[in-house]
């Protein structure tokens, strides 16, 4: 496995300046926003798509340095209703096709979560058991059958006709896929081109295990992200793992995002790497830093020393 960073964490710095940043962390990949929710701060999308030269500088940038993009990412909800969805379904089809221009490869994702039911405008994340009320099982029929697995079968097609190979999917809470069981389903529905991006911190704040996780998803595994979450001790034991806080209330919240090993320790580390490693992946690990407990320098420090001692290289 190799090191890698999101680079929004840079997201002040100009693009040079980022890469200069990043090299000299010792990490040589990037995964760089190219659509979706995020500024995507590095990457030009429509430049990129109208200029070759544009395309030749930007990539002799990251060559001259040594260095290589892990990912593009381009994370948003595609499947919701509205203006939304036809924004990021837009921005994520460009995407693939820059993607193509520029010979990457592999695409981190989110699902999309659609409306319950047609005519709804709001996204409906359904959590509960769908055999009562009467209504669930209806509403996520629909999100599956009639949505989201057309969606992604036309997307797939897109992604094979511009030489994208992996497209990573997110296990993010609000989103259709949150889980193994929800990314196996769409992957069995859509075929082997979509597989998961493995944030081990979504799992945990959601009370899976994701060592376990990765052995479930033996050859389903196209990237990881190296990103921690803690379930802060006694809150969680009065209010459970569902948390509605904003993120930047972290002394309040039952669990937070934070550095890579401040929530798992470094034994854990080893452990699920070497699990994932065992199931066949050896691509990028991609350093995603969100602790709002310390600030970005401290955080990203930590978090590149945690991964330099565990990742399975």
């Amino acid at each position: 496995m190799k090191l890698a960073i999101c680079t929004d964490v840079y997201g002040n710095l100009s693009y040079t300046e980022m890469l200069d940043k990043v090299k000299s962390l010792g990490i040589d990949a990037v995964e760089m926003t190219a659509g979706g929710w995020a500024g995507c701060p590095h990457v030009k999308r429509q430049e990129l798509l109208d200029s070759e030269s544009a395309r030749i500088a930007f990539m002799a940038e990251l060559e001259s340095r040594g260095m290589e993009i892990a990912a593009l990412n381009c994370s948003g909800n595609p499947l919701s209703p509205g203006e939304m969805g036809e924004r990021h379904t837009a921005s994520t089809y460009d995407t693939i096709r820059l993607a193509g221009l520029l010979g990457v490869k592999k695409v981190v994702m989110m699902s999309g979560c659609p409306a319950g039911a047609p005519g709804d405008q709001t996204p409906n994340w359904i959590t509960s058991t769908v055999s009562w009320p009467d209504y669930m099982a209806p509403a996520l029929a629909y999100q599956w059958d009639e949505v989201a697995i057309p969606w992604w079968k036309a997307f797939v097609a897109h992604c094979e006709a511009h030489g994208v190979t992996q497209i990573a999917i997110e296990e993010f809470p609000c989103m259709l896929v949150y889980n193994p069981a929800t990314l196996l389903r769409l992957r069995e529905a859509v075929g082997p081109v979509v597989g998961i991006n493995l944030d081990p911190s979504h799992l945990i704040a959601m009370g899976a295990d994701p060592i376990a996780s990765a052995r479930a998803l033996k050859g389903a595994i196209h990237h990881i992200h190296g990103k921690d979450a803690r379930i802060e001790r006694g809150l969680a034991d009065i209010n459970g793992l569902l948390e509605t806080q904003p993120v930047t209330a972290a002394e309040t919240r039952t669990w937070n995002y934070v550095a890579v090993g401040c929530g798992q320790d470094l034994q854990w580390w080893k452990e699920f790497f070497s699990v994932c490693r065992m199931g066949g992946y050896d691509g990028h690990v991609s350093l995603e830093m969100e602790d709002l407990t310390m600030s970005v320098e401290a955080g990203v420090l930590t978090s590149v020393d945690a991964l330099k001692q565990t990742i399975s290289r």
